[in-house]
């Protein structure tokens, strides 16, 4: 028996490893099994190079639990060691035996996955004592044994195992003892070891018999040893795609369809990236992509190596260049993951582009359900926004598609206004909005379906990409302003004639919840609504902004503005404005006089002062002027609300225009159908 101590540089080796190499207690079991599958594959490497002459017999990885001797045993069949390999690669912690292999078969070497000496020594987070059990492939080799129980301190003596191979013997701790549960195992075997590629069996395969599972003879194999991105492309059908789908996310939708990635230079990866259904809220989820590294999981945080955007997607990434043990940070800062980055982002939007030269009609009906995706990838990532606007689709309100291209084609020559901009005009919600866009298409309009959660942050960042347009919402104003071709018509109205009209519906606009509306007045087409109510496509946007980037949220506490225009040449309105100048007329106009009048005796006052100051008679005449004429003011605006309290007609038009946009609720429309049914 040889005694010693293992070559570290401090005796505290072991706390590190237990507290700050590995982030994660339960990925010792990965780092065990890796090192298994390791030692196979160089085994099998060195077979094809004639280098082992040998019979390879069974090629499994095994992991026993023994509850009763409260031990996990983690064995292969691989290439096993000496008593003088466990010296080189155990004993001296920072040396790496998987490096040594791969500078000598670098070339053709068989997906070496770990760095043993390490990985071998993060047992110890979980165990109290390790032995090691091994008989190398080397004629002649003696089967040796190596124990640690968790201090530099070791032994090492013959053992009498017969078979090639490497058994490591974990007595677990009394704190980890959930390690010995034969389904935690399992668990943790699907979640890191799923793809290996050697047969993984963990304990046996079960049937229901008298009411209960019990175990039968027939191994239980945990992996799949060849995975769908292992494999070329054109050895794999879409139901094959399918089905590796439905393995990664049991019970979920077939996916729309999938990217296999497989490249190696300037560095080597693989994988399938699915595009799922999303629905209409954003989701994104930092567990939707796995990373794997020569089919051993490392992790399913993948921010850093992914673009965001594409987040939304679901698949496996698998490639060597990421080392097992990442972090964050590393995987942010580190050149090889910033260029699988850009790769996947070329790779992605070359497919996509693929897919919609191929089969148009396919990538339309798919459209809805990866335009979000698509939104998002545009607005967060500039050479992806460079390439999507190749494809990227706009969808009109008849549910026909355009590119951008064809898109401006269609609607330049009836929707560029007086300044040369071309004009797109969109709605949010084809039912809501259905008034604006039948105005919109009856005056020959084409109206886009904007009604994407991204949208609004979408519809701005074309408006800075595409020369020389903008947007305007359906509804942000009266159809005749959507594109204007000349300066608005000003009303033929007098001063008096528009104050008494705005006093007359300003009085009936009813009060609704975090909404104003401002009253304006302009002379449209005599069969257009009396009534029109807009919204302003500046702020209502910031609002719609506000509600998926928080650092807006003020814009969401504002109050709606609206405009309520009243159509001057719309004939009720005129005969509206006739019977009030013909009621009201005589009894509001000396009261308006007398507002003016003290309004433009207040003006000469402080247009005469000396300086620009008032004298103290004077200061106090301006008071009482001022407080006259709002005095005045209050009762013309009394007489005309009480007079316009008695017009349902007045009440009827606006709750029109307010029931057009879903403004009308409650008591209001109950009052309007009411209304209705008198005046009927």
């Amino acid at each position: 028996m040889k005694k010693g101590n293992i070559g570290v540089t401090t005796e505290n080796i072991f706390p590190v490893i237990k507290k700050f190499l590995y982030s994660d207690q339960e990925i010792f079991l990965r780092e065990l099994v890796s090192n298994a599958i390791d030692a196979t594959q160089k085994l099998k490497t060195l077979a094809s190079f004639g280098d082992f002459k040998g019979q390879l017999g069974d090629m499994d990885v095994r992991v026993t639990i023994d509850k009763e001797a409260g031990t996990l045993t983690v064995s292969d069949h691989g290439i096993g060691m000496t008593a003088d390999d466990i010296e080189k690669y155990i004993n001296q912690i920072a040396f790496s035996g998987a490096e040594e292999f791969l500078s000598k078969y670098k070339d053709t070497a068989n997906a070496i996955i770990g760095h043993f000496g390490l990985g071998f020594y993060s047992a110890f987070m979980v165990a109290k004592k390790v032995e090691i059990r091994s008989l190398s492939y080397k004629e002649g080799a003696e089967a040796v044994k190596w124990t640690c129980d968790g201090s530099p301190e070791f032994t090492m003596e013959p053992a009498d195992k017969t078979e090639r191979g490497t058994d490591i013997v974990l007595y677990i701790d009394d704190d980890s003892k959930q390690y010995l549960e034969q389904a935690r195992i399992d668990s943790l075997l699907k979640k890191y070891c799923r793809f290996l590629p050697v047969p993984v069996i963990s304990g046996k395969e079960q049937e229901w018999k008298d009411g209960k599972y019990v175990d039968t003879d027939r191994d239980k194999i945990i992996n799949i040893t060849e995975p769908a991105w292992t494999k070329k492309p054109s050895e794999l059908t879409d139901e094959d795609y399918r089905n590796f789908y439905h393995e990664l996310y049991p019970g979920q939708e077939d996916p729309l369809f999938w990217i296999h990635l497989n490249v190696d230079y300037p560095f080597t990866l693989t994988g399938v990236l699915f595009f799922p259904k999303i629905k209409n809220n954003l989701e994104i989820r930092k567990d939707r992509i796995q990373l794997y590294s020569n089919q051993v999981y490392v992790t399913d945080s993948v921010e850093g190596v992914v673009p965001e955007f594409m987040m939304l997607l679901q698949g496996v990434i698998d490639s060597p260049d990421i080392p097992l043990n990442v972090s964050r940070s590393y995987l942010q800062s580190d050149t090889a993951v910033k260029k699988i980055s850009g790769y996947i982002t070329k790779k992605v939007s070359s497919r996509l582009e693929e897919l919609f030269k191929a089969d148009r009609a396919e990538f339309e009906k798919k459209w809805d359900d990866i335009k979000i995706f698509i939104e998002y990838g545009m607005l967060t990532d500039e050479k992806f926004c460079d390439a999507a606007m190749k494809f990227v689709l706009l969808k009109d309100t008849d549910d026909k598609y355009y590119t951008l291209d064809e898109y401006r084609t269609l609607v330049e020559a009836s929707q560029t206004d007086k300044d040369g901009d071309v004009v797109y005009i969109y709605a949010t919600d084809a039912t809501a909005q259905y008034a604006y866009i039948q105005a919109a298409t009856e005056k020959g309009y084409n109206v886009l379906l904007m009604n994407g959660e991204l949208d609004g942050h979408f519809i701005s960042m074309l408006e800075n990409k595409l020369t020389k347009t903008r947007f305007v919402r359906v509804d942000s104003d009266v159809v005749d302003n959507l594109v204007p071709a000349a300066d608005k018509k000003a009303t033929s109205l007098s001063g008096e004639q528009i104050s008494l009209l705005t006093s007359l519906f300003r009085s009936r606009v009813p009060k609704i919840e975090k909404a104003e509306f401002l009253v304006s007045f302009e002379e449209l087409n005599p069969e257009a609504n009396p009534v029109l109510i807009t919204q302003n496509e500046y702020m209502r946007r910031m609002k719609d902004m506000a509600a998926t980037q928080p650092g807006m949220a003020f814009y969401t506490e504002l109050p709606d503005a609206y405009n309520l225009i009243v159509n001057t040449a719309a004939p009720v309105v005129k005969r509206i404005l006739d019977d009030a100048e013909k009621t009201v007329g005589e009894k509001v106009a000396p009261l308006n006089k007398a507002v003016a009048d003290d309004n433009a005796r207040i003006k000469e006052l402080r247009d005469t002062a000396p300086d620009g100051k008032l004298s103290e008679e004077n200061e106090n005449q301006v008071k009482h002027l001022s407080e006259t004429a709002e005095h005045n003011r209050n009762e013309a605006e009394k007489i005309v609300a009480e007079y316009a309290a008695s017009q349902p007609v007045i009440g009827q038009a606006i709750d029109l225009a307010l029931l057009a946009n879903g403004l009308l609720r409650g008591r209001e429309l109950n009052e309007f159908i009411r209304r209705s049914v008198k005046l009927l």
